[in-house]
């Protein structure tokens, strides 16, 4: 849930914080992101995100509303990691509560919508609305 999150964001350490993993795409990521997040769209970047990494390490997983990051976190099971998190609601829910998101280290309040479908999931102030070219 995301109250959990948000106290483990709160620990002192790096290592006792949990590793943010966003599982979407480039453009979505530029948009906002989870401080400290690490983009990571397939399980290749993954991979490369978590080699060294302990198998026991927390890691959350997020995305717009939970599929892909459920994907991703399914994977990194059968890879044997053991302290995997899928944040409930994702990145949507977390941006509806108020929560703080990102964007070149800056604080925003914008989410990208992912849809125009699942951008209905958002507060309507949230969406953020592609720049006409």
């Amino acid at each position: 849930p995301t109250d959990t999150l948000n106290v483990w964001l709160e620990e002192k350490t790096a290592d006792d914080r949990p590793l943010l993993l966003d599982v979407r795409t480039t453009e979505e990521f530029e948009v906002s992101h989870l401080e400290e997040a690490v983009l990571t769209p397939f399980e290749k970047e993954a991979a490369e995100v978590l080699a060294g990494v302990p198998k026991d390490r927390r890691i959350v997983v997020y995305c717009s509303v939970g599929y892909r990051s459920s994907e991703l976190a399914t994977k990194l099971m059968q890879q044997g990691f053991t302290n995997i998190h899928n944040l409930e609601g994702s990145l949507f829910t977390w941006a509806n509560e108020g929560r703080p998101i990102y964007r070149d280290g800056q604080m925003v309040e914008e989410v990208h919508p992912y849809d125009s479908v699942w951008g209905k999931l958002l507060k309507a102030p949230l969406r953020w609305k592609k720049p006409e070219e």
